[in-house]
């Protein structure tokens, strides 16, 4: 799937995927630094990728875990720093609901600073029934 959104492509083809950009934003991020750069391989592998870029540049990314039928995790998702408040997450989070695999499932996701952001699109904080496991 390729959406365009005025001069940024919205792609779910993994070939496009940057890996290195990838991996180098999840280094910095406060849930994924511990990852290993394999970790990150496999975890890309078993996903439902969305890429943002602008030409050949990756400016933004999502992906979602799931099983097609029931439900989606989304995780991992940022934007590039110098492409902020251009409403790049906005797009990428239509883009991620609406994709004809995800639209009709429920979504699960975790975040500790973009709430504002997931609530436009549906998803509501609910701490009283989450679990977590950690290992």
């Amino acid at each position: 799937m390729d959406t365009p959104y005025q001069k940024y492509l919205i792609s779910t083809d993994k070939t496009r995927l940057n890996r290195e950009t990838i991996y180098t934003f999840l280094q910095q991020s406060y849930w994924a630094k511990t990852r290993t750069y394999e970790q990150m391989e496999q975890s890309l592998e078993h996903s439902l990728c969305f890429g943002v870029y602008d030409g050949d540049r990756q400016i933004a990314f999502a992906r979602a875990v799931t099983d097609y039928a029931t439900m989606f995790w989304l995780c991992d998702v940022f934007v590039d720093d110098d492409y902020r408040g251009q409403g790049i997450g906005k797009k990428l989070m239509e883009a991620v609901t609406q994709h004809e695999v995800l639209k009709n499932l429920n979504g699960v996701l975790g975040t500790a600073d973009a709430h504002g952001l997931y609530e436009q699109f549906g998803f509501t904080r609910n701490p009283e029934r989450a679990m977590v496991r950690r290992v």
